[in-house]
C-alpha cells in the first residue's frame, strides 16, 4: 500500500490526510506494525525511514509540523520549537516536547508531547512562516533563553544575532515590555552575556569559559592588519593589548571556511599560512583551541592566563 504520495516533505503525515486517501485506521496499524509508518503522538504520522534517518533535531521537527497541522491559527509555535523552526542551534535544547503558545490565552498544560504556553502575544510577535503561525525572532529568542540554562541560552542568542534576525537593541525593548514576567530578571542576566560577534556555538562556550574564569573579555571578530595597514584577518578573539589571538576550530568553521572546489587539505594549508602572517607579520601569540579545551577548562585557563591577568 502506498503512502508516499500523503506524506509531506518532511516525511510527515496525519491520520485524516490517509483517511481522505482511503488508509483506514485498521491499515495504518498494520502499516506500524511491519514498519512503514511511525506514529509520533494521537494523530500524527511519519515515513519509517525518514524518522530512522532523521537526527533529533530533524526529528524534533517533523513533530513539530504534524503538531502545527493539527491545530487551527488560535496557536504560534513557540520557544524551542520555534527557534529550531528558525535554524538556530540545539546546544542545551530540551527536545522531548513542542512547544506551542495559546493566542486565545488557554491554560498551560502538558499534552501528548505538545506543552501548551499562556502568554499575550502582540501582533508583531507573530509572523507565518511555511503557512503556520510562529513567534518572531525577537520573542522567539527571549521565550528559548527563558527555558534553559545561562549557555544554552547565550548560544542561541548569539546565534539571533549572528543571523541578523534580531539585534540587542530589540531584544532590551522585547525584554522591557515583559518586566513583569517572572522571567525578567533571569532574562536580563542572560541577555548581559550575549555578544554580536560569535559566529558558532564553540566561540560562544569559549566565551562564557574567559569570562567565568574572570578574564579580560576579548575582542571578537577582531580585524588584525600589518604596519601599512593592509589586513592579514579576521580571528575569533583578539586581546589587542596582549597581542594575544584565540582561534576556535570546530567543524562548522572549517566546513563554512572551505572555498568552491578547495579540498580540505588546501584550506588547512591556506589557514596555516594566514597564521604564519599573523606571527611574523605582527608579532601576535595565536592560541588555537578545539572542542576537547572546552571540556577540560582548567588547562584551558592555565594555558591562557600565561598571557592575560584575570581581572580583579
Amino acid at each position: 500500500m502506498m503512502i508516499k504520495p500523503a506524506t509531506d516533505d518532511l516525511g510527515v503525515v496525519l491520520r485524516r490526510d490517509l483517511v481522505a486517501t482511503g488508509v483506514h485506521d485498521n491499515a495504518i496499524a498494520r502499516l506500524v506494525r511491519v514498519g512503514t509508518l511511525v506514529r509520533l503522538r494521537h494523530g500524527v504520522y511519519a515515513d519509517a525511514r525518514r524518522w530512522a534517518a532523521a537526527s533529533k533535531v530533524d526529528r524534533h521537527r517533523m513533530l513539530s509540523r504534524g503538531v502545527m497541522r493539527l491545530y487551527d491559527d488560535d496557536v504560534a509555535l513557540s520557544h524551542v520549537s520555534a527557534a529550531l523552526a528558525y535554524g538556530a542551534p540545539d546546544h542545551g535544547l530540551p527536545l522531548d516536547e513542542v512547544h506551542l503558545t495559546e493566542l486565545s490565552r488557554a491554560g498551560e498544560r502538558v499534552q501528548a508531547k505538545v506543552r501548551h504556553h499562556r502568554g499575550s502575544c502582540r501582533e508583531d510577535e507573530v509572523v507565518l512562516r511555511d503557512g503556520h503561525k510562529i513567534t518572531a525572532p525577537a520573542r522567539t529568542a527571549l521565550d528559548t533563553a527563558a527555558l534553559v540554562e545561562r549557555d544554552a541560552a547565550v548560544c542561541v542568542l548569539d546565534w539571533f544575532y549572528q543571523q541578523k534576525l534580531t539585534d540587542p537593541e530589540e531584544l532590551r525593548r522585547e525584554l522591557r515590555t515583559r518586566s513583569v514576567w517572572s522571567d525578567h530578571l533571569d532574562l536580563t542576566l542572560k541577555l548581559g552575556y550575549a555578544r554580536v560577534g560569535s559566529e558558532s556555538v564553540g566561540e560562544s562556550l569559549a566565551r562564557l569559559a574567559f569570562l567565568d574564569a574572570g578574564l579580560p573579555e576579548p575582542v571578537l571578530q577582531h580585524e588584525v592588519r600589518d604596519d601599512r595597514g593592509w589586513l592579514i584577518g579576521r580571528v575569533d578573539f583578539a586581546w589587542p593589548e596582549q597581542r594575544l589571538i584565540v582561534e576556535f576550530d570546530g567543524r562548522e568553521k572549517y566546513h563554512s571556511m572551505r572555498r568552491d572546489g578547495e579540498s580540505i587539505e588546501e584550506m588547512v594549508l591556506r589557514e596555516k599560512t594566514r597564521e604564519d602572517r599573523l606571527r611574523e607579520a605582527t608579532g601576535w601569540t595565536v592560541i588555537r583551541i578545539t572542542w576537547a579545551d572546552l571540556h577540560h577548562p582548567g588547562r584551558l585557563l592555565a594555558r591562557l592566563t600565561r598571557y592575560l591577568a584575570p581581572v580583579a
